[in-house]
Parts: structure tokens; sequence; C-alpha cells
């Protein structure tokens, strides 16, 4: 059985869409495979309760905030937080109950557009999640909770990768599987935020709800994103040369994948001539074909070759990391500067502030002279 969706309401946003504006509560949850976001207003929330009530035949187990008559949360931030607390704990105990008969209704599932037991229904859920997650992230707020939530992926995906390289190491062919499985997953999920995140910043952007200085910062946090989920989805995508996976491993791995053992089998056979084919046959024929370089070397060359071609790539590799890092010290040194140059235009800003004042009290003393 799935486990129940986690849910809250972080923020809220006021609609002028009809003749009288509303607010809207916007509803996150979290399940195993995705996030996404729903609006409702009041009302919605007051309809649910009276049809949950009516078909379960008991009221929920949390009492449904009261609607005031005189108060609007229009106009009442106080209010709109009170009641934003009170719908949260409304559809957490709902939730979290060990009662199932409220959420196992279809008007539970209808409402919060969870996806129902049957495949096509699912896919057609699947799809108005991803449309109404678009909606949720065109509110500025919950553009930044998506952005923390689809950063949060990446760094799941960049733990589990860094999981399955370890179980690699070990021989522990299952669990590297489970780690690439798991990488797999957040990866497609950071994929799922991103594109909603692309939609609402355009929406955020048609609507003028933000300037253009944290539009285009914004943007710059996608684009960072989006070249981090790229690397890591190539990363996901490759195995590491360096691992000697037997024949009980993986079977669609490079042609070093084969066991040793086979390997230089029949070397003794192969050593002797040094043109034309080997009696014993080469076991690494496929996947990978024979080149100019190889064709010519036995067996045992072969292995000397192939340890030679990777503590040459492992050179590159730490060449290529003290680059990096050192990339990384310009850019922390520009920054300090930057910080600096910044720090010194706000005091010479304050400086002609003052002077201008001062010019301003001189003038108005000579015109009174």
């Amino acid at each position: 059985m799935a486990p129940p969706a986690e849910i809250s309401i972080p923020s809220t946003i006021i609609s002028n869409t009809e003749s009288k504006p509303f607010t809207l509560y916007n509803i996150t949850l979290r399940l195993p495979l995705r996030s996404f976001v729903v609006q409702k207003r009041y009302s919605d929330f007051a309809a649910l309760h009276s049809a949950l009530t009516s078909q379960v035949g008991v009221p929920p187990p949390a009492p449904l905030p009261a609607k005031k008559w005189i108060k609007s949360t229009v106009s009442s931030p106080e209010l709109t937080e009170l009641r934003r607390q009170g719908l949260e704990a409304y559809l957490r105990a709902i939730a979290e109950s060990p009662d199932r008969r409220w959420r196992d209704t279809k008007i539970w599932r209808s409402f919060l557009s969870l996806p129902s037991s049957s495949a096509s229904a699912s896919a057609a859920s699947a799809a108005g999640m991803i449309s109404t997650a678009a909606v949720g992230a065109a509110d500025p707020t919950v553009w930044l909770d998506m952005h923390r939530e689809m950063k949060s992926c990446l760094h799941g995906a960049q733990s589990h990768l860094t999981r399955r390289d370890g179980a690699y190491e070990s021989h522990n062919t299952s669990a590297a599987a489970e780690a690439g499985a798991a990488a797999k997953k957040e990866l497609v999920k950071a994929g799922t935020l991103l594109s909603s995140l692309s939609d609402g910043l355009r929406a955020i952007k048609d609507s003028s709800r933000l300037g253009e200085g944290e539009i285009r910062r914004r943007k710059d946090l996608l684009g960072a994103a989006r070249v981090e989920r790229e690397g890591l989805e190539k990363l996901s995508n490759t195995i590491s040369p360096s691992l000697n996976v037997g024949r009980g491993g993986l079977r669609d791995g490079p042609s070093w994948g084969v066991d040793k053992t086979s390997l230089l089998k029949g070397a003794s056979m192969s050593s002797s001539t040094s043109s034309g084919p080997r009696p014993g046959g080469r076991v690494i024929g496929a996947p990978l074909p024979e080149t100019d370089q190889t064709r010519e070397l036995d067996n045992t060359q072969l292995l000397s070759l192939q340890k030679r071609v990777l503590t040459e790539q492992d050179q590159n590799v730490d060449q290529l990391t003290a680059i990096v890092r050192r990339q990384k010290e310009i850019g922390l040194a520009i920054k300090d500067e930057v910080d600096r140059q910044t720090e010194m235009l706000d005091m010479m800003s304050d400086d002609v502030d003052r002077v201008g004042n001062k010019i301003r009290v001189a003038k108005n003393r000579t015109r009174n002279l």
C-alpha cells in the first residue's frame, strides 16, 4: 500500500479573476515520486467537508475552520493566517488518521488531484498534476518552495550515484542497481519540477509580479539547475571503466567487464603468433570491436594497454580536478573583490549624499544673504 501524501499549505494568494477577489490556498502535496501544488478556495473546502460527512456518515477527525461573516481574508492578513493553519490541520488530520474512510473516497482524491488505482486514470492524473504544478509555480512563494524541492532531488540523485559507484567498487551489483534506479527516479522528478518552474516563471514574468532583476536571478537558477541535472544524467548513464565486473555482473558493460580469467584464457596459445586469427579466440569481441591498436596485441599486452589507458585517464581527472579547484579559488577571490568594491561604492554613495546635503544648506544660506 502506498504511503499517504505529505500535505501542507505553505502560502496563500489573492485571486482577482472574478468580479469579487477571493483567497486561494496553495496546497503542496509530496508523493513518493513527485510533488505538486493544487489551489483551492474556502468554498471548495466547505463543499469537501459536506460531501465527506454525507458519504462516510460521520464528520472528518478535525473540524473545518468556521466561516467569518464580518471580516474577509482578502482584507485581513491575520484571519488569512489563522484560516490557513486551520485548513492545513484539517487536511493533515484526514491524511494521517488511522481511519482511512475519508481519504479512500473519490471525493478526497478528486479534491487533491491524486492518482486513482487504474493505470489509465493514473496517467491522466499525472498529466493533470504536472499542469497543476505549473499553475502553482506561478506564485513567487510557491516557486521558491518548488525550487528547493528540485534542488533536494538533485542532491539526492548525486548521493545515490556516489553510493552506486561505491557499490560497484565493492562488486555489490544488486546495491549498485538499486542506487542507480533511485538516482533515475530523483532525476525524473527534478526534470518534472524544472519544467513546471520554467512555465511558472514565464507566468510570473507576464503578470509583472516580480522585478526584472529577480526574474533574471531566477532564470540563472534554472539554467544552473539544468546544467547540473544534465551532468548527473550523463553520469547516471555511464559506468566507471576502472571497475572489473565479472560475468555475474552487468552484461551490457564495456569489454573490460569480462572476467580476467576468461580474458587470459588461451594466452599461451596465442603468444607464439603475432598476426592472423588467434587460435584460442579473443574473449573481448563484443560489444567493442578490435582496433588497429589492439589487433596486433595478445591478451597479456592488451591488459597492459588497458591499465596504461586507465592510468592516463586517472591522471587527466586529477589535472581536471586541480583546474576546477583553481577556478573555484579564482571565483571566490572575484566574489571577495566585488564585495569590497560594493562596500566602497556604498560608502561613496553615502558621502555623495552628505556632500549634497551640505551644498543644499550652503545654497539656502547664499540665497538668504
